[in-house]
């Protein structure tokens, strides 16, 4: 796998891959800025899919599971601006700025196709990465300075998302997890998602569903792949990193063990 990470500043950075995929899970405890130069990704969120090509400009805000599918396409790697907007930036931002909306969103990818005005922004760093000198930190900041209000210009809703920053509550964790057991998340990410300590999430969960979370987690992404592959006339190769598994071999193992086939022979493939 070739996949490099050429950070300008800790906020600022490239990312190029350039192999058949790649999937990773996406939580971050800061709100991310996408730009796509090249390549192609698919982001899986609990309702919602969304395919981001070249040119694209999307956010992801904070604090979302998401599963991201990402691909070379037309002979061109994967290669993406990323800018992270973090809570300590936001909050200096807005002690300087009134924030226009009081309403806080909890929504998910922001899609701002080509945007122009975004895409000269993000663009005018690509020159920065070739410095052999480290980019001065009053230039980043003013970069993402302007970005931020190159949002507010253009999304009269985005202060609710980028002006929010209350960590996530106690919630029904029952709600929670069947809504999202198709992320590949570290039990503390779940727990933290919602609202507790990993020793409360297991309890509450052991409570809750009379298992423990592995086993449960297995076995509602093994019936969901069931479901779309059967059902939706998917292949198995379409279907087990969206339903949160880290490989094919895995997941084809684990489904011959659950249902005593293989999802191959199932499909008729």
């Amino acid at each position: 796998m070739d996949f490099k990470i050429h950070y300008l500043t800790p906020d600022i950075k490239l990312s190029y891959f350039d192999a058949q995929s790649f999937r990773t899970e996406v939580l971050f405890e800061q709100h991310m800025l996408v730009w796509f130069i090249s390549g192609e990704t698919k982001i899986v969120q609990t309702n919602t899919t969304y395919l981001f090509g070249a040119g694209d400009i999307f956010l992801i805000p904070r604090n979302q599971l998401a599963t991201a599918i990402n691909y070379p396409k037309n002979g061109q790697p994967h290669k993406t601006v990323v800018m992270h907007l973090t809570p300590k930036i936001l909050k200096d931002f807005y002690a300087k700025n009134r924030a226009k909306s009081r309403h806080f969103y909890d929504q998910g990818i922001r899609n701002f196709g080509k945007h122009p005005l975004l895409e000269s922004c993000l663009a005018s760093l690509i020159p920065y990465f070739d410095l052999e000198e480290p980019l001065p930190e009053s230039i980043a900041a003013l970069k993402i300075e302007e970005a931020i209000n190159i949002l507010r210009t253009i999304d009269k809703d985005i202060d609710g998302i980028l002006a929010n920053f209350d960590e996530p509550g106690k919630m029904n964790l029952s709600d929670f997890m069947e809504r999202n057991f198709m992320f590949n998340m570290t039990m503390e990410k779940f727990g933290y998602l919602t609202g507790r300590s990993l020793t409360t999430f297991k309890r509450d969960f052991k409570k809750a569903f009379g298992t423990t979370p592995q086993k449960w987690l297995t076995q509602k992404r093994l019936e969901l792949a069931h479901y779309q592959i059967r059902e939706q006339n998917r292949r198995p190769s379409e279907v087990y990193a969206e339903v949160g598994f880290e490989n094919l071999s895995h997941f084809t193992s684990a489904f011959k063990k659950h249902f005593s086939y293989t999802p191959t022979n199932m499909a008729g493939f």
